[in-house]
């Protein structure tokens, strides 16, 4: 069974960084394209970023484009998510996730929060 553990969240203020990372068990990571998606208050989830099962292609949704980089280490199966330049709206919680046949797993979240 997937399990996803994610990290790194906080409150941080407008224009810095935060990196995220995701801790992936139960299945066999190196397979596997990841995503990272995420809620802010009030509003659907919103998909961010994807990368490849090797780690060769990447793809950011726009809002994000330029601002976030998604990276995997397959070895110790992690996910990471760079996040530079924050600002409010990037306010939300954040999943990694993974798709292994037609069932959906992500973890539980984690909070960011950008404020001053």
């Amino acid at each position: 069974q997937a399990r996803l553990v994610e990290s790194g969240g906080g409150l941080v203020q407008p224009g810095t960084s935060l990196r995220l990372s995701c801790a992936a068990s139960g299945f066999i990571f190196s397979a596997y394209q990841m995503t990272w998606v995420r809620q802010a208050p009030g509003k659907e989830l919103e998909w961010i970023a994807r990368i490849s099962s090797e780690g060769r292609r990447t793809d950011y949704a726009d809002s994000v484009k330029g601002r976030f980089k998604i990276s995997r280490d397959n070895a110790n199966k992690m996910l990471y998510l760079q996040m530079n330049d924050l600002n409010s709206e990037d306010t939300a919680v954040y999943y990694c996730g993974v798709q292994i046949s037609t069932a959906q797993a992500r973890g539980q979240g984690t909070q960011v929060t950008v404020s001053s």
